[in-house]
């Protein structure tokens, strides 16, 4: 996993979207099983969702600050916090997810071969990654971006490695309306607190339109491969 340094500045902002983390979690909730791994966890914005749902959980984050961060927060609630990468981990897990991570890493294919090996057979091993390179920003840049996703560029994963595409979606609309209008006006990423607040709170609008509009497009692209 060759990741570029990168600290995290504006997670604190989007874990406090908490409309948009439960959202997340709802669109892979029956995929969650077993013996879980979660790979480049940040912040841990999404570790109080897994508690409710898992008993077994391992995370591992490769930023040593991160990682220093999240063992703190985390001490004693009964989670295994590693400061590895997938292809030094040992055992092998039901359910691996990243959650916008595969984006910083520059061999994604590398990567999510790596992260074969390690899932059992019929496990789901789970990508939320932004959407569409048309929108690649100096913001992605900023923040360790190498690209943007499309749906052909899981497909293209799914065809040199032995998984199967069970969801492959767009999410969040309200998201991705907010990108339209930064391409458009190349509004500048400022007062990223209140921007995110304001799209967290449109957060129930965005779910009724990815579902009437049968997620079609959105900010994020969810793909869940499963191990056949």
């Amino acid at each position: 996993m060759k990741k570029i340094h990168y600290d995290g500045f504006e997670l604190d902002h989007f874990d406090l979207a908490s409309n948009f983390r439960k959202y997340q979690i709802l669109l892979i909730n029956k995929f969650i099983t077993g013996k879980f791994l979660e790979v480049g966890a940040g912040k841990g914005g999404l570790i109080p969702f897994y508690k409710k749902l898992l008993k077994d959980i391992t995370i591992i984050e490769p930023e040593k600050k991160l990682f220093r961060l999240l063992k703190k927060k985390y001490l004693n609630k009964k989670i295994k916090i590693k400061n590895q990468t997938i292809n030094n981990i040992v055992g092998k897990y039901n359910t691996i997810i990243y959650y916008d991570v595969l984006e910083h890493i520059k061999n994604d294919l590398q990567e999510v071969t790596y992260a074969e090996k390690r899932l059992k057979k019929n496990g789901h091993l789970i990508f939320s990654v932004p959407a569409y390179q048309f929108f690649y920003s100096s913001f992605d840049k900023s923040v360790g971006h190498f690209k943007r996703y499309n749906k052909k560029d899981f497909i293209k994963l799914e065809k040199k490695t032995g998984l199967k595409i069970k969801k492959l979606v767009y999410y969040d609309s309200i998201g991705f309306f907010f990108l339209v209008l930064n391409k458009l006006f190349s509004l500048k990423q400022t007062n990223l607190k209140n921007k995110i607040y304001l799209w967290n709170l449109l957060m129930p609008l965005s779910k009724v339109i990815d579902f009437i509009t049968f997620n079609r497009f959105g900010k994020s692209l969810l793909c869940v491969f499963k191990k056949c």
